[in-house]
């Protein structure tokens, strides 16, 4: 076995690398563990960009403002450009149910210091131009909202943690985690066997297999998505859009322009697609196009330059799971992200690292509470 780590972290992505930042800063002797050949390189790279603090849920809400307030600052502050965008989200309503529903969540929202406002149809004109007005009934904007270039702030976040100290191993898998007498003492991979007081399942869609070489059983499930990408043209709105309506064979859909001035756009399936397969397929274009089109016709002389599909850990209630585990001492959970990880992970990230050396805060655990792995997994948020 190798010399031990203070902190060893299952995973570099969205939720691993800030960990491993945050542990550095705190000056843990931390490695970093994962399977492909660089950061950012597993579900991270397939998100596509949103960083939202918009949620039905105060755990979520509390953990991405953190997010928001980081990134944020994070050129100023690091001088690394992330492709920081702050267009906002919006959520454009036709149906009565869709808005009293947004309505309903803006006095918890607006608690919790979210800026955001239900506006009239000629408002959510003018923030998305050609959107379709025929029956349209408003919507909720969240202006402080943005999007950012998930590679970009990996690798961010990668410089920044390796100039602190943290080593990172890629193209290792672990095998298994190592405990002895009810407690962590390390992890074993394909290369070799790493010793730490603290191991963080930063996981992701593999975190359940990760547990169950401990005897753990975490109810983290993947399923499918995938996005898509347009030739650039000139930009004409930065929001991020969400069509809370479903359609045949799906939920939501979502979409926005970045600043190179290309049209990302991603669909929830429906039923969902549970697995691991990342092969494309020939059902999610027309699908997404028919809807994308509809709401903002506009669109339908852009080129789509390609497409990909990556894997959603999702959990029963569709909010993460983060916090110790009871049977094994020493094993932190920081996974089950539901797609959401990259606007969770920095908030999240920040706190485990609070969580592992014992100073966290009050709204930390309002958030602890309620990411629990041993919450009543019930129901689903609202704003999934």
């Amino acid at each position: 076995m190798n010399k031990p780590y203070d902190a060893i972290i299952a995973g570099a992505g969205s939720v691993g690398l800030p960990t491993a930042m945050y542990l550095g800063e705190n000056g843990l002797r931390t490695l970093v563990i994962d399977m492909h050949p660089s950061p950012g390189q597993g579900e991270n790279k397939h998100a596509i960009g949103g960083v939202r603090a918009t949620h039905s849920a105060p755990g979520k809400i509390l953990a991405c403002l953190r997010s928001l307030q980081i990134l944020s600052t994070w050129q100023q502050v690091r001088g690394d450009d992330i492709e920081w965008l702050q267009g906002g989200y919006l959520y454009p309503v036709y149906r009565d149910s869709d808005a009293d529903l947004l309505k309903n969540l803006l006095p918890l929202q607006k608690s919790y210091g979210l800026k955001i406002d239900f506006v009239e149809p000629r408002e959510v004109a003018a923030i998305l131009p050609g959107i379709n007005p025929d029956g349209l009934l408003g919507g909720t904007f969240a202006p402080e909202d943005a999007s950012i270039s998930p590679l970009l702030v990996a690798n961010a976040y990668y410089r920044r943690a390796v100039g602190l100290g943290v080593e990172f191993r890629f193209k290792e898998k672990i095998e298994r985690l190592l405990i002895e007498q009810g407690r962590v003492k390390g992890v074993a991979t394909d290369r070799g066997s790493y010793e730490a007081p603290v191991v963080v399942d930063a996981a992701g869609p593999l975190s359940a297999a990760l547990c169950a070489t401990a005897g753990i059983s975490i109810p983290v499930l993947p399923d499918c998505h995938e996005a898509a990408i347009t030739e650039p043209v000139q930009p004409f709105f930065h929001c991020m859009v969400v069509d809370v309506r479903p359609a045949p064979g799906s939920k939501n859909f979502y979409f926005y322009q970045n600043r190179h001035g290309q049209v990302v756009f991603c669909i929830t399936p429906d039923p969902p697609i549970v697995g691991t397969d990342k092969r494309e397929t020939s059902v999610f274009l027309p699908q997404i196009c028919t809807r994308l089109v509809h709401l903002l016709p506009r669109l339908k002389n852009l080129r789509v330059r390609r497409t990909w599909r990556g894997l959603y850990p999702m959990t029963p209630d569709g909010s993460p799971i983060v916090g110790w585990n009871s049977e094994v001492q020493g094993l932190v959970h920081a996974t089950g992200m539901c797609g959401q990880g990259l606007m969770l992970g920095t908030g999240v990230g920040e706190m485990v690292s609070r969580l592992i050396s014992g100073t966290t805060s009050e709204n930390d655990e309002i958030i602890l509470k309620e990411f629990s792995p041993y919450r009543e997994f019930r129901g689903m948020e609202k704003l999934k």
